[in-house]
């Protein structure tokens, strides 16, 4: 991977902290040129980001990538965020993971804002109106 390219990946890494932050999760990026001995970013409770800044979207390849370091971290199921440039950011999930999510939000009755006032981050997410 060439330095420029590796700049625009860490740039995003930041970037996608720095947003989820805004909404009160305690997200950190992983270290400079970890190459892959740390996660992307960590700190959102049971999910693994594998972060991507990129025009050509290679979904299953990326998917691919997170399932193996979800694994190997033990740090939640895969999913992928990533972003053009100029576009917003989106989230992509295998379909099962998205609905063991969904399902456990159905449960709990409030949207999943208990799981967020465990790791005391509610406050600004309702003051955002989520």
């Amino acid at each position: 991977m060439g330095a420029k390219s590796q700049r625009k990946g860490r740039s995003g890494e930041l970037e996608l902290a720095r947003v989820l932050q805004s909404y009160g999760y305690p997200v950190e990026a992983g270290r400079a040129q970890s190459y892959g001995e740390t996660p992307d970013l960590s700190g959102l409770h049971q999910i693994h980001i594998e972060c991507k800044r990129c025009q050509q979207a290679r979904l299953e390849t990326w998917m691919e990538q997170a399932t193996r370091d979800a694994q190997r971290f033990q740090d939640g199921i895969p999913a992928i965020f990533h972003r053009k440039d100029r576009s917003p950011w989106l989230v992509t999930m295998r379909l099962e993971d998205w609905l063991e999510l969904y399902q456990k939000a159905q449960e709990c009755q409030c949207g999943g804002a208990c799981s967020s006032a465990k790791s005391g981050n509610n406050q600004k997410i309702m003051e955002k109106g989520e």
